[in-house]
């Protein structure tokens, strides 16, 4: 954890003004080529069919650090599963991803992504065909935008699979040097920031709003934010910090700092600003930062991430390593039944 400290300083968003000469507009086209170029070449990338990703995560679940052991298998541009496995639990391995717009899901769910309320519930009404459809469809969705959130740290690029506009920003002001800033836009009302390093021209972070939390930081169906390789979120109850910890438990990650500022606004620091009287919660901003950047056959990929949550860390991954244009088993994108 000590490679975040730097990057978990407060990056504050600048003025465009100041950025560049007033009037002149900054194309994301040169920013991402740039960027392209610094993970190791239009060309090297472009040639990357598939890869194969093993690591773990550590994921707050309370006052512990749980340890998730993971695959990711990816045929581009539109192929993705990850595959999960807690050692410390007698549960099997689960799979999340998808193939074109089927969803991957091991084991099937016969409603995935239903509300809690609409399933479950003993004298709940059965869901729909389409009701049934429709969550099944928000779920691919929800499963391509945090592969969305990956490759951009890895590629700087979208895929067909998942298409996206960018717009310039601005610039940021971080410990490491001043970063160009990228609205990234998709389907589904898919919005995040690309924060890229001006002078390495590597990805620093992205970042995005979750929605408005339904009590105690839980989603609209009480769910906790999903996390950005599909594996199981964090359930709320988190120790404050401080707080002493179970005897034998391993030691928690430091708290991530608050989110950025607009120019002239302070955040406190839960790191939104509170609402007003009868007004609902401000929405919460999540961010994974990309760091240690290795090289992978002439390629410069992250081995780690880092997601917070309102400043609160909690996961974070480190890649074991890559297997570029690997052989893939077919079996792996089989679609959910």
């Amino acid at each position: 954890m000590r490679g975040f400290a730097q990057l978990g300083v407060v990056v504050a968003l600048v003025s465009a003004a100041l950025a560049r000469p007033a009037g002149q507009a900054v194309d994301p086209a040169k920013v991402l080529a740039a960027a392209r170029e610094a993970l190791g070449g239009e060309k090297r990338l472009s040639a990357v069919k598939t890869f194969v990703a093993t690591g773990r995560t550590r994921q707050v679940r309370g006052d512990n650090l749980v340890p998730i052991e993971f695959e990711i298998a990816c045929e581009l541009p539109d192929k993705y599963v990850r595959k999960d496995e807690i050692p410390a639990q007698e549960s099997g391995p689960t799979a999340t991803g998808f193939n074109g717009d089927e969803l991957i899901q091991v084991p099937p769910q016969s409603a995935p992504g239903m509300p809690p309320g609409m399933t479950g519930r003993a004298g709940a009404p059965a869901p729909t065909e389409a009701q049934l459809a429709n969550a099944r469809k928000a779920r691919v969705a929800a499963v391509k935008q945090d592969f969305v959130r990956l490759t951009l740290g890895m590629f700087a690029t979208s895929f067909s699979s998942y298409p996206l506009t960018f717009t310039y920003v601005g610039q940021a002001e971080a410990p490491q040097g001043k970063a160009d800033v990228l609205d990234v836009k998709g389907a589904a009302n898919f919005t995040v920031r690309l924060f890229v390093n001006t002078e390495t021209h590597l990805p620093i972070m992205v970042s995005w709003q979750l929605p408005t939390p339904a009590g105690r930081g839980r989603g609209p169906g009480g769910e906790a934010p999903p996390s950005p390789g599909g594996n199981p979120p964090a359930p709320a109850g988190r120790a404050p910090a401080g707080a002493p910890q179970r005897e034998g438990a391993p030691p928690r990650p430091p708290a991530a700092p608050p989110p950025p500022a607009t120019a002239g606004q302070a955040l406190p620091p839960g790191g939104a600003p509170p609402a007003a009287a009868g007004q609902a919660p401000a929405p919460r901003e999540s961010r994974i930062y990309f760091a240690d950047f290795r090289d992978v056959n002439g390629m410069q990929f992250p081995f780690r991430l880092r997601r917070a949550v309102a400043g609160e860390t909690i996961e974070e991954t480190t890649f074991d390593g890559f297997k570029i244009n690997a052989r893939i088993d077919p079996k792996k994108f089989e679609v959910s039944k």
